[in-house]
């Protein structure tokens, strides 16, 4: 029993440190459970850094990471997302939207996944004992609505369930939204309560938090070009997201002096940590193709490495549209080691029974 309990150890560190590897706003020291909620839901969410409140179109995936950008187009649309991580690791999702025009609102069904494959059970001299898994999963539930004219409110409610070997946990997680929309300057504004909430039931006696994020963004469309570029503040809720990293290598000058970094620095990149920018140019008479790249300063910071130039932080991603389906591809680097890579398919049911009746 006591190899067992100690194996099961073992077991919660590799979960906890690989949720905080892959998390998009990972950061050393966050007390918060069920990571995975803060991984971007689709392969366009990806393209564009892994957080994107403030779009608002016909793609149904947005209204999973923000609900206020529910709207009619979402009727009948049809999403599924794929995730592949390193080592064997996955995630994806599903989404459904539906219109209730009585009601004014539009509603949106998800389910998600995370599944950490397989992990060895040994005893502390390497003794094989078998194997176990480790997942969790999300069903979620969105509402959107029209206030007025230029305003939208939204609200995605979700259940979240983790397992672990024999181990289980259960909570629940809200996003709150808010949406400003100038169609005459072509401009909105987002403000988003992401996963407030937390356990309630739990591994142990103490029970965590879900990853809450606090976001503000921005985005805008030229007027004469089209593209769209988008400024994202994030964690706001905590000013200070820099840590201490105890292997880091300190650098020093052709004098041997360590050099120590000013306060002034300290500050501007504990600043821009809490920023990210993204951007999608739209290409073809009807912008069926799409380029998106973003730069993430908080994820390059904290997965960059001193010695070795990445990408790390940065975003790449495409979309297109063929007839009916849409397809979106990220790319999501994340380390030295390699990057992410998310494929999505959106589809309408709608269009296909336009084209079967036509």
């Amino acid at each position: 029993m006591k190899i067992k309990n100690r194996c099961m150890k073992a077991g919660k560190l590799i979960f906890v440190v690989l949720l905080t590897t892959l998390n998009v706003s990972a950061q050393t020291g966050r007390k918060f459970t069920y990571e995975f909620l803060s991984l971007p839901p689709s392969a366009r969410i990806t393209g564009l850094g892994g957080i994107a409140p403030v779009l608002r179109d016909d793609d149904i995936n947005l209204s999973v990471y923000n609900p206020s950008n529910l709207n009619p187009a979402h009727h009948r649309s049809l999403a599924f997302n794929h995730n592949f991580h390193f080592a064997g690791i996955s995630n994806g999702s599903a989404a459904y939207g539906h219109h209730i025009e009585k009601w004014g609102i539009t509603t949106q069904l998800s389910v998600g996944y995370m599944s950490y494959g397989d992990f060895k059970w040994t005893t502390e001299r390497d003794e094989s004992l078998g194997s176990f898994t480790a997942s969790e999963q999300y069903i979620g539930l969105g509402l959107g609505r029209r206030l007025n004219e230029r305003i939208t409110a939204g609200l995605q409610i979700k259940s979240v369930f983790s397992h672990l070997e024999t181990y289980q946990s259960f909570g629940m997680a809200a996003d709150l939204a808010l949406q400003y929309e100038n169609p005459d300057q072509k401009m909105a504004v987002t403000f988003l309560v992401r996963n407030l909430g937390g356990e309630i039931s739990t591994y142990n006696a103490s029970a965590l938090s879900a990853p809450l994020d606090i976001q503000i963004a921005l985005t805008k469309r030229l007027s004469h070009l089209p593209l769209r570029f988008s400024i994202i503040a994030h964690q706001l809720q905590q000013w200070d997201v820099r840590y201490d990293d105890p292997s880091a290598v300190e650098e020093t000058d052709l004098f041997g002096e360590v050099k120590k970094e000013s306060a002034f620095a300290a500050a501007a990149d504990n600043f821009f940590r809490h920023f990210m920018f993204n951007m999608e140019l739209s290409l073809g008479k009807t912008e069926g193709f799409k380029i998106r790249a973003a730069y993430n300063h908080q994820r390059r910071q904290e997965l960059n490495l001193s010695t070795f130039r990445s990408m790390a932080g940065f975003s790449l991603g495409f979309g297109l549209k063929i007839k009916q389906i849409g397809i979106d591809y990220g790319l999501g680097y994340y380390h030295l080691a390699g990057a992410t890579n998310h494929l999505s398919l959106v589809t309408n049911l709608d269009r296909f029974k336009r084209k079967s009746g036509s």
